[in-house]
């Protein structure tokens, strides 16, 4: 009923058209039966391990797998059937290179999350951030990499693109230079994001200061680095720039940092008393990690001196907190035990203007 409605090369009889379902069938089963044996003993294999990493790799790759396994199957049965095989090997040159990176692609995915869930179980959270800022650069690096080698396969089993890649084979100096100038940012990136992964200068969780911004490495990408601040704003800043101008790097080794706090006095003010406060205070504050406890006297002024008030803390955040504890804390006892220390500045201005409009 079909055939006046088919171009000729498409005219088949009925026993024809259930030869070739027939072996479609036999070959998509027998590709389903052989994934579903496979995956089976490789799940059975996985629960055996102690590590995440197969697990991961296992779900990462089953779907592509499964398409690749029914490709092949057909292909095979194609081989053997010529009513099979006419008119998939066109189709076969497209899907072929489609799904062998399709695999290749979700098992570099798979494997760069079974490494990360690894690192994550990490008792060093320095090391953690280094692994997982080279684990996600370099698996991104590959699964770019597929992914234009797959395109291009693709691309060149088009009679019009492989005309056009002969010729530009042909004249290969002057397509080299075109492309070697339209595709300098691209290099530059790529280049840096390779560096960034080895030299490693920051790392996704670093606490960082770039263009007078501070804030947290979000993510890591070839072409930029995006840095979420204390108020949830997001900086994305080109990866090159950290390889080219300096940033500050507050968590480079490890998060444990030495911050001020910073004190305008009057000159009369007495020290003493104000240091044994401040160690009193910090010693008991269960934020202060014991390493740095000092105040000293930076600058003094014919009308005031700056105290340095200098502790630690094992994080930066609990570094900040207790910054902000001290500074509160240190004002409220100034005002109550030695209001003589405060500056005043303001309020002496305003005595001499009330006065002057008084006449006085």
């Amino acid at each position: 009923m079909l055939e006046p409605f088919l171009p000729r090369s498409w005219t088949i009889s009925t026993s024809a058209l259930i030869e070739v379902l027939t072996v479609l069938g036999v070959a998509i089963a027998g590709a389903l039966i052989i994934h579903w044996i496979g995956f089976a003993i490789l799940k059975r294999l996985a629960t055996q391990s102690h590590t995440p990493l197969d697990d991961v790799v296992i779900a990462k790759v089953r779907r592509p797998v499964r398409l690749a396994l029914i490709t092949f199957a057909v292909s095979i049965a194609a081989e053997n059937d010529a009513l099979v095989g006419r008119e998939w090997d066109v189709l076969a040159s497209f899907l072929t290179p489609a799904v062998v990176g399709w695999v290749a692609y979700a098992a570099v995915k798979g494997v760069a999350l079974g490494f990360a869930e690894q690192v994550n179980k990490s008792a060093d959270p320095v090391a953690e951030r280094g692994r997982l800022t080279r684990i996600a650069v370099l698996s991104r690096t590959i699964r770019v990499t597929i992914t234009i080698i797959t395109i291009s396969l693709i691309l060149f089993n088009i009679p019009g693109v492989r005309d056009v890649g002969t010729t530009m084979l042909a004249s290969a100096g002057l397509a080299a230079l075109a492309v070697g100038a339209a595709a300098q940012p691209a290099l530059k990136s790529i280049i840096a994001g390779l560096q960034m992964a080895l030299t490693q200068p920051l790392r996704l969780g670093d606490l960082v200061k770039v263009d007078e911004q501070t804030g947290r490495v979000e993510e890591i990408r070839m072409s930029f680095v995006t840095v979420r601040t204390w108020d949830e704003r997001v900086i994305v800043v080109p990866t090159s720039r950290f390889l080219d101008q300096s940033f500050e790097n507050w968590s480079r080794i490890n998060e444990k940092l030495t911050g001020p706090v910073f004190l305008h006095l009057d000159p009369d003010t007495e020290i003493g008393s104000i240091r044994a406060e401040f160690e009193r205070y910090v010693r008991e504050h269960p934020l202060w990690d014991g390493r740095n406890l000092q105040l000293l006297m930076t600058e003094a002024y014919p009308e005031s001196i700056e105290l340095r008030l200098a502790m630690s803390a094992n994080t930066i955040g609990d570094l900040f907190t207790l910054r902000c504890d001290v500074r509160e804390h240190m004002l409220g006892w100034l005002r109550k035990e030695q209001p003589g220390a405060l500056i005043r500045h303001r309020l002496e201005v305003e005595a001499a203007n009330q006065r002057a409009k008084q006449g006085k």
